[in-house]
C-alpha cells in the first residue's frame, strides 16, 4: 500500500435512479455491479439513497416504504457475487423500536450487509429538509473492507465549515465527519452524493473535496448521482481525487458513466477545462424535462414559437424527446405580425417537429359579442382584460389538444417575467412544465445564441432573436411598455432573488422609483408563481421549493 491508497479496485456507478421505483433502482445497481465484475473491481461505489432515489421526501413518512428499502437492500447482498463489495446508498429504519429513519450507506460483501453508516449532517435549507425526516449519528467511523479503512460518508458530511449551511446543532457543536473519519485513521475518503446542480456547483464541489483531500493527504471517491427529479437536476460530474486534490479521473457530467480505478495505481492529474455557462444550461434543462416527461406522458406540445421564450422551449424540448415527440400550435390573432408567424414556421420546420396553425380571432370575436363582456371590453379596447382573454384563449386551445391526445403542454414563461407577474393565469402559464422558469430573459437570449452557434447554422430564426420582445396582444406592442428593459430589470431581479439584497442597496445603481416597482411587483406577485407548473431549478435561488415566500403579506419597513 502506498501514499495514495491500498490494493483496490474501485467502481464509480454514477446512475439515474426513480424516486420511488425501489426495483427499478436495484436493477440498475445490478447492472452497475455486471460492468465492475468485467472490470474486476474489488469494491462498487453507489449514490446517496440510490435505493430510494433522491429526494424522497414524504415517501419516507408512508407506512411501509422504508422497510421495503432495508429489504431491497438484504436482497441484494445476498445474490451479489462472491468477493464483490458494494456501498449502496439506502434510507433505513434503526434504534429500538425502529421508529427513526436514518439516511444511510451499507456496505454489502459475500451474502450479507456487512455493515451500515449514517450521514452525520442533515441539511435544511433551499431545497434540503432533511431534519424533517432523518436522525442524524453524531460520530463518523471507517468501515474495515479487504484490509483498508474506507472512510465512507454522505453528501452534505463533506460540506462542514461552507456558509449557507444549517444543521441539527449549534455552530460550535457541529461534528465534522471527514476529520472524524482521518482520525479514525482512513486510507481512502468516499463520499456517496445526491449533489442537486446549481451553476458554479461543479467547481465549488471540487474546491471542497480538494481541501480535504489534501488536508488529509488521501485519495477521495466522490460519486454523484445524475438524472431529473421534479424541480431538481442532477448532473453527476463525479471523480476521484488523489491525495494531493488533484483530478485525476472524472466521469461525464449530464449523464450516466462508469469508471474504475486502481487506488494503488492511480492515474496522472487530468486537466478539464469547465464547460460554457451556456452549454451546462442547456444540459440541465434537456435532462431535467427528459427525465420529467418519461415518468408521465411521452409527447409535448407547445404554443406560440414565433417569440424568443416559446422558441427556446421548443428547442429544449425537441432535443430532450426528440422532434417526433414535440408538437408546435402556432395561433396568431389579428395583433400578431406576419413575421412572427414566418418565424414560428421556420423554426418548426428546422426543428423537424409537427405543428399546425390554429388562428385564434373568430374566436376571440365571439367573447366580444357576449353579453356583459361585450361591454366590459368595448369599454378598454386592448387593455389587459382583452389581452389576458387572448392568452386564455390561446391556453385552452393547447390545453384541449393536450387533453386529446395526451400530451403535456409546456409553459414557456421564463423567471424575468413569472418574478413580476408579466404572465397571465390560466393563459400562458397554463401547462405541466415551466422549462424556463429558472432563466432571466438574459439567458433565454444566451442560450438561443449558442443554440445556433453549437449548430453552426440558423435554428432560432435571427429574427426571433433580434426583435423586440412583444406578446402582440395590442398593436405595436412592446414588453418595454409595461417593464423596465430586461438587461436592468434581470440585474434588479438577481440582486432581489437570488442575492437577497435589500432596495435601499440597488438606489446607487438603479433608478429609486425603477427599483422600488420591481420590488412591489416581485412581493405581489407570489400567488402567481405558486399557481405555476414545476420548473428546473438552475440557480441558487429559484423559485419553487427552496424560496418559500408568503402570499397574504404586506411587506414594509420603517
Amino acid at each position: 500500500m502506498n501514499a495514495d491508497g491500498g490494493e483496490m479496485r474501485v467502481a464509480l456507478a454514477q446512475l439515474n435512479p426513480t424516486v420511488g421505483n425501489l426495483s427499478g433502482n436495484v436493477g440498475l445497481v445490478r447492472a452497475a455491479v455486471e460492468r465492475a465484475r468485467a472490470d474486476a473491481a474489488d469494491l462498487l461505489v453507489t449514490p446517496e439513497l440510490v435505493v430510494s432515489g433522491y429526494p424522497p421526501k414524504d415517501l419516507l413518512l408512508r407506512e411501509g416504504f422504508v422497510a421495503a428499502c432495508d429489504r431491497a437492500v438484504e436482497r441484494l447482498a445476498a445474490e451479489l457475487p462472491a468477493g464483490l463489495g458494494v456501498l449502496i446508498g439506502h434510507p433505513t429504519e434503526w434504534g429500538v423500536p425502529a421508529q427513526r429513519i436514518g439516511n444511510a450507506v451499507s456496505l454489502l460483501c459475500d451474502g450479507e450487509v456487512r455493515a451500515t453508516v449514517l450521514k452525520t449532517l442533515l441539511p435544511n435549507y433551499d431545497v434540503f429538509d432533511e431534519q424533517r425526516y432523518f436522525w442524524a449519528t453524531n460520530e463518523a467511523r471507517t468501515i474495515e473492507f479487504r484490509g483498508l479503512r474506507l472512510g465512507v460518508h454522505i453528501c452534505e458530511d463533506a460540506w462542514w465549515g461552507e456558509p449557507d449551511t444549517f444543521y441539527h446543532h449549534e455552530p460550535e457543536e457541529w461534528p465534522n465527519p471527514v476529520l472524524q473519519l482521518a482520525d479514525d485513521d482512513a486510507h481512502v475518503l468516499i463520499n456517496l452524493s445526491a449533489s442537486p446542480f446549481e451553476l458554479n456547483k461543479r467547481d465549488r464541489r471540487r474546491r471542497i473535496m480538494q481541501r480535504h483531500a489534501a488536508m488529509h493527504n488521501l485519495p477521495l471517491v466522490f460519486v454523484n448521482q445524475v438524472g431529473g427529479n421534479d424541480d431538481l437536476v442532477f448532473d453527476g460530474n463525479s471523480f476521484v481525487m488523489d491525495g494531493r486534490g488533484e483530478v485525476v479521473t472524472s466521469l461525464q457530467g449530464f449523464a450516466t458513466d462508469q469508471r474504475t480505478v486502481d487506488l494503488s495505481n492511480l492515474p496522472r492529474p487530468i486537466e478539464s477545462a469547465a464547460p460554457s455557462r451556456e452549454e451546462v444550461l442547456l444540459n440541465a434543462l434537456t435532462l431535467g424535462l427528459a427525465d420529467y416527461i418519461a415518468m408521465r406522458l411521452h409527447r409535448l406540445c407547445a404554443g406560440a414559437l414565433g417569440g424568443i421564450d416559446s422558441a427556446l422551449a421548443a428547442c429544449i424540448a425537441a432535443r430532450a424527446l426528440g422532434p417526433d415527440k414535440v408538437h408546435g400550435i402556432m395561433m396568431p390573432s389579428r395583433y400578431s405580425s406576419d413575421h412572427s408567424v414566418g418565424d414560428a414556421q421556420r423554426l418548426a420546420e428546422r426543428l423537424g417537429i409537427d405543428w399546425q396553425i390554429i388562428p385564434i380571432d373568430d374566436v376571440h370575436r365571439s367573447y366580444e359579442g357576449l353579453p356583459v363582456l361585450r361591454q366590459d371590453l368595448a369599454s378598454q379596447p386592448t387593455g389587459l382584460a382583452d389581452q389576458n382573454l387572448q392568452a386564455r384563449i390561446r391556453g385552452a386551445i393547447v390545453m384541449t389538444r393536450s387533453n386529446r391526445h395526451g400530451w403535456i403542454a409546456l409553459a414557456t414563461g421564463n423567471k424575468s417575467e413569472l418574478a413580476v407577474g408579466y404572465c397571465t393565469l390560466y393563459g400562458d402559464m397554463c401547462g405541466g412544465f415551466a422549462v424556463l422558469s429558472d432563466l432571466l430573459k438574459r439567458d433565454v437570449y444566451a442560450l438561443s445564441r449558442y443554440i445556433n452557434e453549437e449548430a453552426g447554422r440558423e435554428i432560432i430564426p435571427v429574427n426571433t432573436i433580434e426583435k423586440a420582445p412583444s406578446a402582440e396582444l395590442a398593436p405595436n406592442q412592446f414588453d418595454q411598455d409595461s417593464l423596465p428593459p430586461y438587461p436592468i430589470l434581470d440585474e434588479i431581479l438577481a440582486a432581489l432573488i437570488e442575492r437577497e439584497e435589500s432596495a435601499e442597496s440597488l438606489y446607487d445603481r438603479f433608478p429609486r422609483d425603477v427599483v422600488q416597482w420591481v420590488v412591489r411587483a416581485l412581493d405581489r406577485n407570489e400567488f402567481k408563481r405558486r399557481q405555476m407548473a414545476p420548473g428546473i431549478k438552475l440557480s441558487a435561488r429559484a423559485f419553487g421549493s427552496g424560496r418559500r415566500m408568503p402570499m397574504a403579506a404586506r411587506i414594509q419597513y420603517e
